[in-house]
């Protein structure tokens, strides 16, 4: 709370993004293993406005709280986290359809011989 005080008294605030980035960062990790796809976009939305952030308080950091840099600082590196890992399980997804695909195929045509 004397932070805060202190905090506002010289006319710091928080990054307009930060809260918002790490929620996203974390959802990101919490939705990779749904077919990946709502983990890859909260990721990409996440990272953005994480970029945003770092561009801003990399502007004028004493206009910024760094406690509230840090929060979209690890919302940056969950999304990124959540967008690898959320690749990485399409492009598995992607190969188990594959490789069913084409066993099912390979089955059939040694039935019909």
């Amino acid at each position: 709370m004397e932070q805060e005080n202190l905090s506002t008294s010289q006319g710091q605030e928080n990054l307009p993004n930060g809260t918002t980035t790490l929620v996203l960062g974390i959802l990101s990790l919490v939705f990779c293993f749904i077919y990946g796809i709502p983990g890859l976009i909260l990721g990409i939305i996440g990272l953005v406005l994480g970029n945003k952030d770092r561009a801003l308080y990399n502007s004028n950091p004493s206009m910024y709280l760094r406690g509230s840099y840090n929060n979209s600082n690890a919302g940056r590196v969950c999304s990124i986290i959540g967008i690898c890992l959320s690749v990485l399980y399409i492009i598995f997804f992607a190969i188990v359809i594959i490789f069913i695909g084409t066993s099912t195929d390979i089955f059939n045509e040694i039935l019909n011989k």
